[in-house]
């Protein structure tokens, strides 16, 4: 593309007019490139420390080509090329204010070889960022869309797909198991990501991401599409086998029917998109205990256990439906995980009763040894839901002698012989203790409980300055998370840094705020054992 400004110069604009319809990007863009080309070649001609600019005329395609100067107020000026003092600039234009330019037209310059070979290249450079810009604002707003391309080439296993104005990656682990492309297959995929990276943007394709899968189901049931039905949640083997959660707006539309459609299919039209790819349908429910029995189905659920705040489920399912519970290879129990968030362990019925009943066993004999009662007594105990020796101190007189069995006087006894029991214990603790050489002041600052001390001592945490050298979780690693939370952990060790004098007299407050374990203000209270946190139960 050798442009002749002298000569050629109508010509650029037919040049601008074909190339902006060529890569359909703005005209004005070309223009703007094809300038930087004329002020590149006229500082390579006039020198390129000088500030040498280039403008196209829109109408006429004249080239004005120009060096500017700057008009600066310090003298001697910073740089020569480009700048010129006020006092000087005053004689050759007078009236000149300091921030202005003087511009010196320059005679147009013919493109030689070289020059021309020069400009070509800034052009197609420009225009090809122009082009990725624009690329990357056009799909960056399309991510979670299902796109159709054609395979245009595989370099190591991945495949380049040809989208039309872009080219996007599917990468050899986001195709599904045992699908084989060829150039100039079509393929659909959907897309997760679009990065814009210093080689142009790049749009990251997939077919085995769970949007992929929901997305196809929009495209195939039109109450997803209008919204009436949601899809909740999605988990994928791909290839293999999916579970999809689903919910209706409507109370007379069947979620799941409408997925599977007239003998099935819609469902089967997702299914062979997906290379066999066997979907389960489930109806979603905000009851999580009831949305995981149906996540594990077809297996049949006779219990579910459920822990909240550490994200867990007990299940317990017939004997006979163990295997079908948690699939071939795991696959059912891991999708069912996946699709409610939930750690799932599965037990069979058998196991279940087998651990109860060593549960109790265990429950009744701390109760016969602690308490010197018989297993009846033990056993009547356990039923009523107490599992340790501390309970039976702390539970109100009339709530024990309440229980079936029991009166007032039984009640009293037994709590009397709680408090004995525990009395002795912790006293072995703190003989315990002092034999391990762990200080009183441990225990006054953090307002332990003797086995806690002990469990200290064992670990070589003995004085306050080793308390204070420890981090929160340290701390809470030594005594266990049921025994004291991250907050307490963290004010009880904040505590034992200003008992040890790590802040002097500065108020403990401040020294929470300035602390690199900062503890919230306020749980310096807690930490001073005045209040029963600190214990951890």
């Amino acid at each position: 593309m050798a442009l002749d400004v002298a000569i050629a110069r109508p010509e650029l604009l037919q040049v601008a007019d074909a190339v902006a319809r060529e890569k359909m990007i703005e005209r004005e863009e070309v223009l703007e490139a094809m300038e930087q080309a004329i002020q590149k070649a006229g500082r390579a001609k006039y020198g390129h420390e000088k500030d040498i600019r280039a403008v196209i005329d829109r109408k006429s395609g004249e080239v004005k080509l120009s060096r500017w100067t700057e008009v600066v107020e310090q003298e001697p000026v910073e740089n020569e090329a480009t700048q010129i003092p006020h006092r000087i600039a005053q004689k050759i234009k007078p009236g000149i204010a300091v921030g202005e330019f003087i511009v010196d037209p320059l005679p147009p310059i013919d493109f030689g070889r070289i020059a021309a070979q020069t400009a070509k290249q800034v052009i197609v450079q420009r225009v090809r960022e122009v082009e990725r810009s624009k690329q990357y604002h056009e799909y960056k707003d399309r991510v979670g869309e299902i796109i159709n391309g054609i395979v245009k080439r595989t370099e190591y296993g991945n495949l380049m797909v040809d989208l039309g104005r872009a080219e996007a990656l599917l990468r050899r682990d986001e195709t599904i198991p045992r699908e084989a492309f060829k150039n100039g297959d079509r393929v659909r995929a959907y897309i997760y990501d679009v990065r814009e990276e210093p080689r142009g943007p790049q749009i990251f394709l997939s077919r085995t991401h769970p949007g992929f899968l929901a997305k196809l189901f929009a495209q195939e049931v039109p109450e997803i599409y209008d919204g009436i039905i949601e899809i909740k949640a999605v988990a994928r083997d791909p290839g293999s086998r999916a579970k999809m959660a689903v919910i209706s707006r409507d109370s007379s539309i069947d979620p799941v029917g409408a997925c599977v459609g007239m003998r099935g299919s819609r469902v089967q039209a997702v299914v062979q998109e997906l290379q066999g790819e066997k979907i389960d349908i489930i109806p979603w429910s905000p009851d999580q205990a009831t949305f995981i029995v149906n996540a594990l189905a077809p297996a049949e659920v006779s219990k579910v256990v459920l822990d909240d705040e550490g994200r867990r489920v007990e299940v317990v399912v017939p004997d006979d439906q163990l295997s079908l519970a948690i699939g071939r290879r795991g696959q059912n129990v891991r999708l069912a995980s996946q699709l409610t968030r939930y750690d799932i362990d599965i037990l069979t019925e058998a196991e279940e009763s087998e651990r109860r009943q060593e549960d109790f066993r265990k429950r009744s004999g701390l109760f016969v040894e602690g308490l010197d009662v018989d297993d009846v007594i033990a056993g009547l105990l356990v039923t009523e839901g107490f599992g340790t020796i501390e309970e039976i101190v702390n539970v109100d007189d009339e709530e024990l002698a309440g229980i079936e069995g029991f009166d007032e006087n039984i009640a009293a006894e037994l709590k009397r012989r709680a408090s004995a029991f525990l009395e002795k214990r912790d006293a072995e603790f703190d003989e315990k203790r002092r034999e391990l050489g762990v200080e009183d002041a441990v225990a006054e600052v953090g307002g332990f409980t003797p086995a806690m001390l002990v469990a200290l001592g064992e670990k070589g945490v003995k004085t306050l300055e080793d308390l204070a050298d420890l981090a929160g979780d340290e701390l809470i690693e030594i005594l266990g998370a049921e025994a004291v939370d991250e907050e307490t952990a963290n004010a009880v060790i904040m505590a034992a840094r200003q008992s040890a004098g790590w802040f002097g007299d500065e108020p403990l407050e401040e020294a929470q705020g300035d602390s690199e374990d900062g503890v919230a203000e306020g749980e310096g209270d807690a930490a001073g054992g005045e209040t029963d946190d600190a214990r951890g139960g």
